[in-house]
């Protein structure tokens, strides 16, 4: 059964994340589209903040404080949802961090939080949204990335988180889409890096400030393919060129992709000291920024 999606203007969709980086735009730009938007994510204030800027702009959004990692406050998104608006149309789970650091030197604790952020808070998010997608259709649009079938030197548990979106993000898909034939589409998002805040939210185990490795494509970029899935059934997406290179080298030519992988750890880091080592694993950020921000001169280069 073919899947019928509305038209963005005549949607409610509920966004994840949606305080800064690739959520922040992908909300202000589906309000300016005539979008009805929930903004989800622990910065209250900052949700505040851009709530009355679209409201002044002449959108309609409104604000629910989560924390994706406790499956009751997203669950308290969806209610919100309904009872503010009486349904929503398109839910996407956006909301992540990261950790940089090598994979032996990681704490339990922190890539246990990273865990229950990145997976649990896309199956937190999937879980409470199905019941009234498959009720009254519409769209589920998860955000993974290029290394959920690829992978970074120094970003071994978020790799770790992506790869789990995307295996979690494929099986729900067939048993919805091909084996329940339930009027819903699923969407795999895969961005390469994209310029946000990320390295700025991350918490970092490095001696040095992280950043992400270039070329870095623009969160508009994203939120665009995001609203596309809105309203296109489209099964997965990958968003940059570097994108489409790197998991498909990874697939067809794996001794490369680790030879290319490793050649990356040194653009990972600016030859600065760590600025807020804890990032905002453990404590929302109230910050917002779509776009991330300027630091030292380039990537410590490795010989």
């Amino acid at each position: 059964m073919a899947v019928k999606l509305k038209e963005l203007s005549e949607q409610v969709i509920v966004i994840t994340g949606a305080s800064s980086g690739i959520g922040l735009a992908t909300a202000e730009t589906a309000a300016k589209r005539g979008a009805k938007v929930v903004l989800a994510a622990r910065s209250e204030q900052t949700l505040k903040e851009i709530v009355g800027r679209i409201t002044a702009a002449g959108g309609t959004a409104i604000a629910v404080t989560c924390d994706v990692a406790d499956r009751a406050q997203v669950d308290r998104v969806a209610e919100e949802a309904i009872v503010r608006f009486g349904r929503f149309d398109t839910w996407v789970n956006n909301a992540g961090l990261g950790i940089y650091g090598r994979v032996e030197e990681t704490p339990e604790a922190d890539a246990r939080r990273l865990f229950d952020v990145n997976f649990w808070g896309v199956v937190h998010g999937s879980l409470a949204a199905m019941p009234h997608l498959r009720k009254n259709g519409g769209a589920l649009i998860n955000v993974g990335s290029e290394v959920s079938d690829a992978y970074a030197p120094l970003m071994g548990m978020y790799t770790a988180t992506k790869h789990a979106v995307k295996g979690f993000t494929d099986v729900l898909r067939v048993e919805a889409e091909d084996v329940d034939k339930a009027p819903v589409s699923i969407t795999l998002i895969q961005p390469t890096a994209v310029d946000t805040p990320f390295p700025q939210h991350a918490r970092n185990l490095m001696s040095e400030e992280p950043k992400l490795p270039p070329p870095t494509i623009e969160p508009q970029k994203v939120a665009d393919a995001i609203l596309d899935a809105a309203v296109t059934p489209t099964r997965e997406k990958k968003v940059g060129k570097t994108a489409l290179l790197n998991t498909t080298v990874a697939k067809f030519l794996p001794s490369l992709a680790d030879k290319l992988s490793a050649k990356k750890e040194g653009q990972m880091q600016y030859a600065e000291p760590p600025r807020n080592p804890a990032g905002a694993l453990h404590q929302p950020s109230e910050a917002t920024k779509v776009a991330g921000q300027t630091h030292g001169t380039g990537g410590r280069e490795k010989k």
